[in-house]
């Protein structure tokens, strides 16, 4: 699938693939430390950003969204890459890892390994921010980016440090988010979403200390899964890439 995607660096393959509602600019920065060792290709998702939504007949599933990730790669010209994924990102990580078709992957904070409960307050949250989203005006939404207290709520459940958003890239998500055409599909199918098949390549998994989305106790369930431990990314919350991008960049080319 024909996706849009920034490309930058050399050296190996890397694909990197946002979570719901976001968009390929959320790796922007760490997107530079990591394209100093490898060819970076951030991408969007199929009707997330600036991708065309599945064809007709093909639900939104993460399943789906690997498909296409995989079917991209292949239209690139890119074989068994290293792949990190954010969330539900994280997630399709770990299915291609199950699948076989990279080399390795690195899930930060991935979708899946909720309880019941955990997953109805994480699909409450995000309907909540998606709704916010799409109500706000441009001015409101520019002055909400530019007030630092206005930051803090807006941003607080997804980042640990809103000091550290810029007021840009906080409007340009929103906006994204606002604009998901796979949001709601894709938000349903998170009902059944369970943990990928074991995984055929290595793993990294690595969680924000305090991620308010999706709880930091969910990491004992993707440990449990992987069969090691899951890395702590200290004062990071669940879009840990402007929290601390050095720390996020070590995780990822480690892995």
């Amino acid at each position: 699938m024909d996706l849009a995607f920034e490309r930058r660096g050399s050296g190996e393959p890397l694909i990197l693939i946002h979570g719901i509602g976001h968009h390929w600019q959320g790796w922007l920065p760490v997107l530079d430390r990591l394209a100093a060792a490898r060819t970076v290709i951030a991408l969007d998702l199929p009707g997330f950003g600036a991708s065309p939504g599945l064809p007709d007949g093909i639900p939104y599933t993460a399943e789906s969204l690997a498909d296409a990730v995989e079917s991209c790669c292949a239209l690139l010209g890119v074989r068994e890459p290293h792949v990190a994924g954010n969330s539900l990102g994280g997630y399709i990580a770990l299915e291609l890892a199950s699948r076989g078709v990279v080399r390795t992957a690195t899930a930060l904070s991935p979708a899946g390994f909720w309880s019941r409960p955990e997953l109805l307050y994480c699909q409450a949250v995000l309907r909540g921010l998606r709704a916010t989203a799409r109500s706000l005006p441009p001015e409101q939404l520019a002055k909400t980016a530019e007030n630092p207290r206005l930051r803090t709520v807006s941003a607080g459940v997804l980042v640990a440090r809103p000091s550290r958003l810029d007021p840009a890239a906080l409007i340009a998500a929103t906006e994204a988010l606002a604009g998901s055409t796979g949001f709601d599909e894709t938000l349903e199918s998170f009902g059944g979403l369970m943990p990928p098949a074991p995984p055929k390549t290595p793993v990294t998994i690595a969680w924000g200390e305090h991620d308010r989305l999706l709880l930091r106790r969910q990491a004992v369930r993707a440990a449990r899964w992987s069969g090691q431990r899951v890395k702590l990314l200290k004062g990071c919350g669940h879009l840990p890439m402007s929290d601390d991008p050095e720390l996020v960049a070590r995780v990822i080319l480690q892995g």
